[in-house]
């Protein structure tokens, strides 16, 4: 069916376009700009904006994470620890119900590293229970050639990228957590190249940063958040030419921030169960001594830098002690964190659509052209200059096919 938006502001991922109309057809866009095709169901969008679909590049997800995250017009989740890989994103791909999906499958840790410091005893991260996925094989390293042969096992598991965890818990209040040392980090990145993968990794220190970085990672899927930034660690960040996911949101949660004050929008509550809107609420409050001015501060010298920023929010599954994220709902509010930080909205869209789609080689979305999925949100309002207005949500299109609302 084709179906083409009229009197429509057109944000296409990196700039506010002076075309009115977008027409799909099936799972594309086929035209921008262009007169209304006969026969094509018109929507009015008069007074409404149409963006890409909205990318969150840091979640741990499941099929009711992605049929949330779709909710709130993120038609694309990027899973940096999880089960989202082979079969089950098989399924996720052929079900317009739910966020498509890209995913690491497990990262590298050392045994006992993180994130087993997070989960209550008895538990780990994994499949809920009652899944019918198999119980993941933890790629559990300590050396260069664990590290090495891990990488191709991760691949032929259908690991999209690779994530290292470089951390020794100290922001988590568990200082002398098991880490990966520099001679692995360097083996992984390595193998991960030399096999066409993206490395990226979570580093909350600016030493695990350091390491990082020495290793020749692509991205770092946070931000730093023990200490302020130096013109040293932001210089070296803009050399290395890797992309930064700040995750602002859950930085905030680690320093006891809830999610309060954003859950309140009815716009954000009214989309959200009871158990999500409890997550929403509370905090991870791990990491009190940290200060999200800091943050802020260190979000504007990456920006000033010229470095990549993606949205990326760290939602994982609705218990208080992840809080302060939600998945889907949780994007827009880092939206409105990295405005606060001194980016425009135009430049935070394009965090959160071509930007994370150029970065990680997804070459069909994140920006709106004749020939890219029809992964597209409509928003009442302009965006553009208000970024709280990408709540305003009048319908998702993921894949050409229309979401109820």
């Amino acid at each position: 069916m084709t179906t083409t938006l009229t009197h429509v502001r057109v944000f296409d991922g990196e700039h506010v376009l002076d075309a009115t109309t977008v027409t799909l057809d099936g799972d594309r866009v086929v035209d921008v700009g262009g007169p209304v095709p006969r026969g094509a169901d018109v929507v009015d969008a008069r007074g409404a904006t149409v963006l890409p679909g909205l990318i969150d590049a840091h979640v741990h997800t499941s099929p009711a994470a992605l049929a949330q995250a779709l909710r709130f017009g993120v038609t694309t989740e990027l899973e940096m620890q999880g089960a989202m890989t082979g079969d089950a994103q098989r399924r996720v791909t052929a079900d317009p119900t739910l966020a498509d999906v890209r995913s690491s499958g497990f990262a590298l840790t050392p045994p006992g590293g993180h994130p087993s410091e997070l989960f209550p005893a008895g538990e780990r991260p994994g499949p809920p229970r009652g899944s019918d996925e198999p119980a993941p094989v933890m790629p559990f390293v300590t050396t260069p050639d664990e590290a090495a042969a891990w990488v191709p096992r991760l691949v032929a598991a259908g690991s999209d990228y690779l994530k290292l965890m470089i951390d020794d818990g100290t922001v988590e209040g568990h200082p002398g957590l098991p880490c990966l040392d520099q001679p692995t980090i360097d083996a992984a990145v390595a193998a991960a190249h030399r096999l066409g993968l993206l490395a990226v990794a979570h580093a909350l220190t600016v030493d695990a940063t350091t390491s990082a970085l020495r290793g020749g990672v692509d991205g770092l899927t946070h931000l730093f958040m023990d200490r302020p930034h130096t013109a040293q660690v932001v210089a070296d960040i803009a050399a290395s030419g890797a992309f930064v996911v700040p995750c602002v949101v859950l930085d905030a949660s680690m320093m006891g921030i809830t999610g309060e004050a954003f859950a309140a929008d009815p716009r954000v509550s009214a989309r959200l169960d009871d158990a999500w809107l409890a997550t929403l609420r509370s905090s991870i409050a791990r990491y009190p001594a940290g200060r999200l001015d800091d943050v802020l501060a260190s979000v504007a010298a990456l920006h000033d830098a010229g470095v990549d920023l993606l949205v990326g929010t760290d939602a994982s599954v609705p218990v208080p002690y992840l809080g302060g994220v939600a998945h889907g709902a949780s994007v827009h509010h880092e939206l409105q964190l990295l405005v606060r930080a001194g980016l425009t909205p135009v430049e935070a869209l394009r965090a959160a659509t071509s930007v994370p789609a150029r970065r990680f080689g997804l070459t069909d979305r994140g920006r709106i052209a004749p020939g890219l999925r029809a992964d597209l949100l409509l928003v009442d309002g302009d965006p553009t200059t208000d970024v709280t207005d990408t709540l305003a949500l009048r319908t998702v299109w993921r894949a050409g096919v229309a979401l109820t609302l």
